[in-house]
């Protein structure tokens, strides 16, 4: 997927580059001439800013699991990124009393502080001097494409992915890292990673083809705008874990605009119709959007390979419990979250 482009170095061996990089007739030995130096100075830049664009695959980077990139955001220092967020979509009036009287319930006090903590990350943007962050991205790109090989930081290998241009963090607008995380969360997973690949692999089609990262990352904004009006309150008590609840959502939420895109023949052009459709089935039935997955996930299942699927089953070693031990979040204020209301493709 263009990865790895030609260093510097091979292409000096091309006749032409070797022409501009030594003197004509020019005796061994012989002092080089100005216009060499410049020559050589200009071919040194560039084979720095190669370097630089190279560095993270310069050596090997090593994939990062899920559960390793939540336990780095449990133990880093957000208090930033906490102070931005707000916790629930604020109502007043009739709405807030109505929401009151006939609403989702309310999450229990013991995971608010797991909610804070996927809210948190969702404010936090892509951080070049983070490493965690960088790993994210390169497992990322690994898992999509089969690829073992790291690929620059920067480059036209994201578009290739779907994102809008060669920054991926430019994309992340309203979900920040928590975007990433539920990225990562699908192609690391053994049993979701099939139906990340077979999404990806629509997303390259020839007349139904769409772009698969800025796909996700409208999914997780509107699981994120799900889990602040409560809508995933009752799931999130039931299993007394929140972050687990939104991983599956946003896998069944994918499944479902996947199978219809899919079956229904849709383009582009139906990408807001279709996510405005996805955000109201997300928010009113999500306990039949999680039963679809699991229906589609046992049946896809192989002799003997795979236990069958149960929601959440494989990050049980990050409860709510231990969330809301480590982190004690306070503070909360206003997030800005692009999707409230109908949702369109950014």
């Amino acid at each position: 997927m263009g990865c790895n482009p030609e260093p510097i170095s091979a292409l000096r061996q091309n006749g032409l580059l070797r022409a501009l990089m030594q003197e004509a007739g020019q005796p061994a030995g012989a002092e080089p001439s100005e216009e060499r130096r410049r020559a050589q100075e200009e071919w040194e830049a560039v084979e720095n800013t190669q370097s630089g664009l190279l560095e993270e695959s310069a050596g090997p980077v090593p994939l990062i699991s899920f559960n390793e990139a939540l336990q780095y955001f449990q133990t880093a220092d957000l208090s930033e990124c906490r102070k931005k967020i707000q916790a629930t979509v604020h109502r007043q009036g009739l709405a807030a009393l109505v929401h009151f009287l006939f609403g989702p319930p309310r999450l229990q006090q013991q995971l608010q502080g797991e909610r804070d903590l996927a809210l948190t990350i969702a404010q936090c943007g892509l951080d070049n001097n983070e490493r965690v962050h960088m790993r994210i991205l390169q497992t990322i790109y690994k898992k999509l494409t089969c690829s073992t090989l790291s690929c620059p930081r920067y480059g036209a290998h994201w578009e290739e992915l779907g994102f809008q241009g060669a920054d991926p963090g430019t994309d992340l607008r309203g979900t920040g890292m928590l975007g990433l995380m539920q990225m990562l969360y699908f192609v690391m997973d053994s049993q979701t990673l099939p139906l990340a690949h077979k999404i990806f692999k629509l997303s390259q089609h020839e007349t139904q083809n769409f772009p698969f990262c800025i796909m996700s990352v409208n999914i997780t904004r509107i699981v994120m705008q799900a889990l602040r009006e409560e809508r995933l309150s009752r799931e999130c008590n039931r299993r007394q874990q929140v972050i687990v609840v939104l991983n599956d959502v946003y896998v069944a939420a994918f499944l479902h605009l996947y199978s219809v895109w899919k079956a229904q023949h849709k383009t582009i052009a139906d990408s807001g119709f279709l996510l405005k459709e996805v955000e109201s089935f997300t928010k009113k039935k999500p306990k039949q959007l999680l039963k679809s997955l699991e229906t589609y996930m046992n049946r896809s299942l192989t002799d003997g390979i795979q236990h069958p699927f149960s929601p959440g089953g494989n990050i049980g070693s990050v409860g709510s419990s231990q969330a809301s031990k480590e982190i004690n979040f306070t503070g909360i204020c206003d997030l800005q979250v692009e999707l409230e209301g109908e949702a369109q493709l950014i």
